[in-house]
């Protein structure tokens, strides 16, 4: 993995005044294809900070800034569905391939300390699959479900970490 930063990676409690630059990286059409399951606020500002701004007040949900350098890059969390809880994460497209997504889900872990964790990937999103799995989740089912960016039915890859 040449230009490695992962080292330079710091996680922050992400802020309102993060939302802004959280929304202008996901606009990125790659990733929201790769990432699937995405609703119709992505592309409108407005509902998109709305929604995220309940996120912040949900004392359920753990979300951080992903920092390189003091510049927000991405970000990560943790959150309950249904029972479970599970990981996200969104690094800005230009950060790909360089273990930031890898080392901030692995600096959440630190964070999040509750077992089992699940995390949840489209079946094509290799680069996904390998920082679950770098971070010590195992694959454990799939699913298929509808992928609102794709606006289509895909496999979803259900990941465990259990310790």
């Amino acid at each position: 993995m040449a230009d490695n930063v992962a080292g330079g990676v710091s996680l922050r409690t992400l802020r309102e005044d993060d939302l802004p630059t959280i929304f202008e990286i996901q606009l990125d059409d790659t990733a929201r294809h790769l990432a699937a399951f995405t609703d119709e606020t992505t592309r409108d500002r407005d509902a998109y900070l709305q929604k995220h701004r309940k996120f912040l007040a949900n004392d359920a949900m753990i979300m951080k800034a992903v920092e390189i350098g003091g510049e927000v890059v991405g970000s990560v969390g943790a959150y309950p569905v249904e029972g479970d809880i599970e990981v996200t994460y969104w690094i800005r497209k230009d950060w790909w391939g360089r273990g930031v997504a890898t080392a901030a889900v692995a600096a959440l872990l630190d964070e999040v300390t509750v077992r089992p964790l699940h995390g949840r990937v489209a079946e094509d999103n290799l680069g996904s699959v390998r920082v679950l799995e770098r971070n010590g989740f195992v694959l454990v089912g799939s699913e298929d479900s509808f992928a609102g960016a794709r606006q289509a039915t895909i496999t979803e890859l259900i990941f465990k970490l259990s310790d």
